[in-house]
């Protein structure tokens, strides 16, 4: 009997310890179970947010994508430099829409309500629905402010810059010579820099003429020459005639650049100075004695010639039509005026130098009431749209810049100019006899009075930023 006992009692542990381990075995399946959910779980979560991260990279895309189309297009605007600060963003909706229409681009529609510039959604790929949209508005005088929202499906992103109101950087007052029209030099003319040859270099667009450039005899040309008209050609006649300080062929291969990108001829603005006007010259006015003359106007139709000494001071404003002569010798310590049409090219309008010419700068008149405010306005000598130049007598300095519809130099005519000589037409401007042009351009780094350059968008790269709208 003590034997059967301890027979059942072993066989009952047995039994215990078989449960156990199935209890166990099932925690383990449903711990294991309950990972594999887990991580199943938050691999799904996973896939999701990697998804949500590659639309919103997506929407970025958009964003940017649609920054540079903007940016391009904004980089085709420009607007007068005689735009008043408030009509200034006006006139940028405008230029915008002109150079979107011009170039048949239907996709870009633009709506101006008066305050914000706003383009609506432009499709990228209708397959995914990617698309972007912007609006574009202006802080300040000097500042616009552009936002780019780009959408990928439901997800948008934006970016912003701003855009600074800047002059154009490439002006013709890079150029001792400036022309839209050929230039031809015969005789001995002799186009120098007081400090570098480059205040001598010259610049001709020649557009009409593929003979951009004409030297002939003893002429030189100390700078380089730089011609937009990718065909055209440069004549040099004479063993003499050179460029650069070189002859021959020599001279146009080393020192003439042809297809050069086109210069910017700022926007004359002759009226600004009207209002310095206060007497009047007319066919009653006596101009062939010695005579001073203080800010006066010139009206239509007098043609007048000033065949004494004439001192002229302040502001000569010509009217058109008029044909302007000074025979004497005359002295300028001012800016001489016309109010021509910067399109005239016919020459009806002229002013002529045929005597010597003495200069001073709009900084040496009297510290009177009535040039108040002129002598800060620096840099320029004559600013004639529509008038033909003529220079035939000789001069030490003309102080300030020189421009107008055709400009000629003759005879004996020469001296220092401080300043650049700015041609505005397109027909031939003229240099013959033995005219010394001595270009000192040192130290000039404001725009000349009465020049406007251009007002183009200059992106500010600091300024970008994504932002949340």
């Amino acid at each position: 009997m003590g034997g059967e006992k301890m027979a059942r009692a072993n066989k009952s542990v047995h039994s215990k310890n078989r449960g156990a381990v199935l209890i166990l075995s099932m925690i383990f399946v449903v711990i294991f179970s309950a990972l594999a959910v887990s991580m199943a779980a938050l691999s799904g979560m996973n896939i999701q947010i990697a998804n949500n991260q590659r639309n919103a990279d997506r929407a970025r895309a958009c964003a940017e994508s649609g920054f540079d189309v903007i940016r391009f297009w904004l980089n085709q605007v420009s607007i007068p430099g005689t735009t008043l600060d408030a009509d200034r963003f006006n006139q940028i909706a405008g230029s915008l829409q002109n150079e979107l229409t011009t170039c048949c681009i239907t996709n870009i529609a633009p709506f101006y309500d008066g305050t914000i510039l706003t383009i609506p959604s432009v499709t990228l790929d209708s397959s995914n629905a990617s698309s972007f949209s912007s609006t574009i508005k202006q802080l300040d005088a000097e500042t616009v402010q552009v936002d780019v929202t780009g959408t990928y499906g439901s997800i948008t992103r934006t970016i912003r810059a701003n855009y600074n109101l800047d002059e154009r950087a490439n002006n013709v007052f890079d150029f001792g010579v400036a022309t839209k029209g050929p230039l031809s030099l015969s005789g001995n003319i002799e186009l120098e820099g007081m400090n570098v040859s480059v205040e001598a270099s010259v610049y001709i667009e020649s557009e009409n003429s593929n003979l951009a450039l004409s030297i002939i005899g003893n002429s030189q040309i100390a700078g380089d020459v730089s011609i937009v008209n990718p065909i055209a050609t440069v004549d040099l006649q004479g063993g003499q005639a050179g460029i650069g300080g070189e002859t021959g062929q020599a001279a146009v291969d080393n020192h003439v650049s042809f297809g050069v990108p086109p210069s910017e001829f700022p926007e004359l603005n002759p009226a600004m100075f009207e209002p310095y006007v206060t007497s009047i010259v007319d066919t009653s006015t006596d101009t062939s004695s010695n005579a001073t003359f203080e800010n006066i106007r010139i009206v239509p139709n007098t043609n007048p010639t000033f065949s004494g000494h004439a001192t002229l001071q302040g502001v000569i404003y010509i009217e058109t039509p008029n044909v302007v002569k000074f025979t004497g010798n005359v002295d300028v310590t001012g800016i001489i005026v016309g109010d021509g049409n910067i399109e005239d090219n016919s020459g009806t309008n002229q002013i002529g130098f045929l005597g010597n010419v003495d200069s001073h700068p709009v900084t040496e008149l009297p510290a009177e009431a009535q040039f108040e405010g002129l002598h800060d306005l620096t840099g320029t000598f004559i600013i004639a749209p529509g008038f033909h130049l003529s220079f035939g007598g000789s001069f030490s300095t003309l102080c300030g810049a020189i421009a107008g519809n055709g400009i000629e130099f003759f005879g004996s005519a020469g001296g220092t100019i401080n300043g650049s000589v700015i041609n505005y037409s397109i027909k031939e401007m003229t240099l013959s006899g033995n005219s010394d042009l001595l270009f000192n351009r040192s130290g000039l780094t404001e725009v000349p009075a009465g020049f406007e350059p251009e007002i183009v968008l200059d992106y500010n790269p600091s300024s970008y930023t994504e932002v949340m709208l």
